[in-house]
């Protein structure tokens, strides 16, 4: 006699009883007027560093561009903490990190490989103990942590080692500031928080101005360069400030519930007030420290606050043209200083006689080779990295 099939019993649960599954973040509405600025900012800052001549009304602003490297990484803060404080306590650092980490490092490769010419410069400039350090810190992003070496290989690279720095530290901000710090998400403590951080952020920049370390005889410009000044201007920890109003701010904004008549006013305050201060010469008498240091911080935050919803104005900066360089922005930045000078090092419009277009053909050369690596490089190797290293879970094929 066969004996009887044991078969376990099934219970059987409502689906009430079942537990809920996590929720999922929900997708935030696109800011493409923050990334339509992010195309002019960086255009300011080429013409910054080579600035053609008659530029006319745009003069002030191109001559005090530099302003705009800190308006970078305020958007940087906010734009972090607008898509991921959701997701403060449940975001995992080693998801987060290889995200940043795509988006950065292959068109970072790629600037390095160009740069080579580069190292000849280097070698002949620097003593070689210098030079070798350089060599050795540059590929991991941390030339900007030494005064003397921020500028190492490319001028601009330096500001990689901010970011780094602020995505390495974002996550455990952003968690500690859900479990321990919530109760300064009200309108007045951020916006008290977002003026204490600027307030502190210039205390080293004022400190030097009182008491002159350096004993210069004259006050500091764009061209003085000492060991103090440098850690100023390219070492991470003075932006750090800067970083965090950006993360604030993100904070602030979904408390402030403008409507676009409301967010027009705002951004057209901003637009104001930076217009008075380029045109009336008041950027003239200001020292040149306060301005690098993040002087125009709480007019640049008006002026994100102004952007992140529709109005008229937003409008304008989220034109189709804007927007799309703006995905290219990164790119432009990192190489635009090397590529330019290797466009003029090699004679490039002499020999397509082509001389009585430039500087605006290199700059358009530096707008098309932007677009591109972006295209072909920046995007495909971070699809790439995602899809190999990723952990995040894929949705299993379930029978019924």
């Amino acid at each position: 006699m066969t004996p009887p099939t044991l078969i376990a019993p099934v219970e059987l649960r409502s689906p009430s009883d079942l537990p809920s599954p996590a929720p999922k973040p929900v997708r935030k509405p696109a800011l493409p007027a923050l990334t339509g600025i992010r195309t002019l900012l960086a255009i300011f800052i080429i013409l910054f560093h080579f600035t053609p001549p008659h530029l006319g009304l745009l003069y002030p602003i191109i001559d005090n561009a530099y302003v705009f490297v800190g308006f970078f990484f305020l958007i940087s803060g906010f734009i972090l903490t607008y898509n991921y404080a959701d997701r403060a306590t449940t975001l995992s650092k080693r998801d987060f990190w290889l995200a940043r980490f795509s988006r950065l490092y292959p068109i970072y490769i790629l600037v390095l490989a160009i740069s080579v010419h580069m190292l000849h410069d280097e070698w002949s400039s620097r003593s070689h103990a210098e030079f070798w350090q350089g060599v050795i810190l540059t590929p991991f992003l941390l030339q900007g942590w030494s005064p003397t070496l921020a500028t190492f290989g490319n001028t601009v690279a330096w500001t990689l080692s901010c970011e780094v720095m602020f995505y390495l530290d974002f996550t455990f901000l952003l968690y500690a500031w859900a479990t321990r710090a919530h109760w300064l998400n009200t309108p007045v403590r951020l916006i008290a928080l977002i003026f204490a951080l600027w307030a502190f952020g210039l205390v080293p920049h004022l400190l030097y101005t009182i008491f002159n370390p350096d004993h210069l005889a004259a006050p500091a410009d764009r061209y003085t360069s000492t060991y103090l000044l440098r850690f100023l201007k390219y070492t991470p920890p003075p932006y750090v400030c800067t970083f965090l109003v950006g993360v604030s701010l993100a904070k602030l904004h979904p408390l402030l519930p403008f409507t676009p008549r409301q967010r027009f006013f705002v951004a057209a305050i901003a637009l104001t007030l930076l217009g008075l201060f380029f045109y009336t010469g008041a950027v003239n008498h200001t020292p040149y420290l306060f301005l690098h240091g993040g002087l125009l911080v709480p007019l640049f935050s008006l002026l994100i606050l102004g952007l992140a919803g529709p109005n008229p104005i937003s409008s304008l900066f989220s034109i189709r043209p804007l927007v799309l360089l703006g995905e290219a922005t990164f790119a432009l930045y990192l190489l635009h200083f090397n590529v330019y000078i290797l466009l003029h090092t090699y004679h490039i419009p002499d020999r397509l006689h082509l001389t009585w277009l430039d500087p605006w053909l290199s700059y358009a050369a530096l707008l098309t080779l932007a677009y591109l690596a972006y295209r072909f490089v920046e995007n495909p190797a971070r699809i790439a990295i995602l899809t190999r290293f990723s952990r995040k879970p894929k949705p299993a094929n379930i029978s019924i």
